[in-house]
Formats: structure tokens, sequence, C-alpha cells
């Protein structure tokens, strides 16, 4: 039997350290430390992990530690929505996105050319740039075939940044140099969504194949093969992912990490128990759900992992 016991501070405390005394106290901390356990479990098991995450993740500083998950061979597969790529490529060109407040004047900042997103800022300008630097990269891969699937178009894109500077940090850039693919149903809902189709207008025989890109998601694991699922928050991407796992026999491990509550029937509130009612995760998966800040919860419980994995030898950083 498990009991609770009393967190106590010690100076200079690890994550490893500061974890395990979570996994004592009870409530949501018990499931913050469940998850960076089931991390460890999907990795050390060969699964095949499916990483998904909305854009709002990607506007926050998020972004250099999904890229820095690929460099790492976490995640065999992601998929997410158009802001994310939109925002990846902003700051691969140096735009920097501002920290203010939930409390912002809205009205002012509307005047100023920026948007909220939370407490960040994101410039009119910065659009204005994704949208110079996308134009010439859509012309060159027109010329080179007219129809593209999604990941196909979003790997392109992520080796057209190869050469720049500072893309460490860039999803695209390590997704595309490490042969993950990324996939992003909702293309369309974005500003690049709006470039595609004004690239279009101009060139009707230029196609974005997003059902071309469901069969690839379909395809790229099998009923076979162990997979695993980590989804931060939720919208189409968690959905996504979990379709494409239900087609193939069910994920075996699933992390769930959201704001949002059962209570709402949405996907984003959906429970990894009504997953298995779909067949979406197994019925004797290993499931983990914790409800929180993401921006909190997903570092400190993958930090704990990664650290696990390397003092295992199960760590790539080639």
């Amino acid at each position: 039997m498990k009991i609770t016991k009393d967190f106590l501070w010690k100076q200079d405390m690890s994550v490893n350290d500061f974890l395990e005394r979570l996994g004592n106290i009870g409530f949501q901390s018990v499931e913050l430390k469940n998850a960076s356990d089931l991390i460890v479990k999907m990795k050390s098991s060969g699964a095949k992990i499916y990483l998904t995450f909305t854009s709002n993740m990607v506007t926050s500083g998020l972004r250099g530690f999904f890229a820095q998950l690929i460099k790492l061979n976490i995640p065999q597969v992601i998929v997410t929505t158009a802001g994310a790529i939109e925002e990846d490529i902003m700051k691969a060109f140096g735009e920097k996105f501002e920290i203010a407040s939930f409390h912002s004047d809205d009205v002012e900042l509307h005047e100023r050319g920026e948007n909220r997103v939370g407490n960040l800022i994101i410039r009119n300008e910065s659009y204005m740039k994704f949208e110079d630097w996308i134009n010439p990269v859509l012309k060159k891969l027109y010329h080179k075939k007219n129809r593209w699937s999604v990941s196909e178009l979003l790997k392109e894109i992520g080796l057209e940044l190869t050469p720049k500077e500072g893309n460490e940090n860039s999803i695209l850039y390590q997704a595309a140099k490490n042969n993950v693919p990324i996939f992003c149903p909702g293309i369309t809902d974005g500003t690049l969504g709006f470039q595609l189709f004004m690239f279009q207008e101009k060139h009707p025989d230029f196609i974005i194949d997003v059902v071309q890109d469901f069969k690839n998601i379909i395809f790229v694991s099998n009923h076979d093969e162990k997979k695993a699922l980590i989804a931060l928050g939720g919208s189409i991407s968690k959905h996504h992912a979990l379709l494409s796992g239900l087609l193939n026999g069910g994920f075996s491990y699933a992390l769930y990490m959201t704001t949002a509550h059962v209570t709402s029937g949405s996907m984003s509130g959906a429970t990894t128990q009504e997953a298995k009612s779909w067949g979406k995760i197994k019925d004797d998966s290993d499931a983990v759900t914790v409800i929180g800040d993401v921006s909190i919860n997903f570092p400190l419980a993958m930090c704990n992992a990664l650290d696990v994995l390397k003092n295992r030898n199960l760590l790539n950083e080639s």
C-alpha cells in the first residue's frame, strides 16, 4: 500500500528527486510522476511514439524542446496544427515573441498590430515576414511537382530551413533532418492555409492532398507494431493521431496532458478511458492523464524521463 509523504525542500534538488517526492504527495502530483514513468516505459518497450501538440505550445518556449526531443529520437510521428508550422518558421528566421500579460489592453494591442496568445504577443510584422518567406518556397516546390501531401510539403519546407542559422531549435528542420513525418490535417486553418489558397489562385493545378496524407498516417504504422501516444492539449492534432491508432489496432501506451475536463464532452477533455470505448487505446493499455498547464507539467515529466533514459543508455544523443 502506498501512503502520502510530506514534501520537504532540499537544497539543489535534482529533477529526479523532485518528481520522486511529487509522486508521494497525492492528487495531480502523483499523476505527473506516473506520466514521467510512462514515457520511460514507452521508450524502453521500443514503441513507436506519436507526439501531438497545439500551436500555442510552439508560440511558447516549448518549441525548442519539441525540436530537441525529435533530435533525441523520442517521437517518431508528429501531429500538430497550422499555427505551429507558421510560428516555428517565424522563430527560425529570428522573430521574437514577447511575454506580456493575460490582462493586456487588447484594443490597444490591436491598434499596435500585436496579437495576443494568452500572455504572449505575435506582431503582424512576423506574419508579413512569414508570407514573404513562404511564397518563394511554394513557387520552388510547385516547379518540382504540382501535387503534394501535407507531410511531404512540410518535410520539403523543413529542408529549406536547413542552411539557415539557428535552426537547431526548429521543429520542421529537426523533423526533416531526422526523417520524422509531421502531419497537419488542419493545414488550411491559419496564415499558411491562406497563402496556399492565394498561391492556388495563381496556379490552379497546385494541389495539397490531405486525403493522401490520411493514408500516409495510417500506413506509418501497422497492427503488429507497438504504439504510444503523448497528446499535449486536444483539438484535431490529438484526434487525428488517435484515429490513425484506432485503424491500426489501438495504442498500447497513452499520456494525455490537458487543462480541459471530461464534463465538456470535447476531444480536449476526453479521457483515456473514453478512448478505450472507441478502440483508440487498447483495453489493457498503460494510460495516464495529467490535468494542468502543459507548459509546466510536460517539461517536468519529460526532463525526468530523459534523465532516466540516459542513465539506462536508452537515449539517442548522436
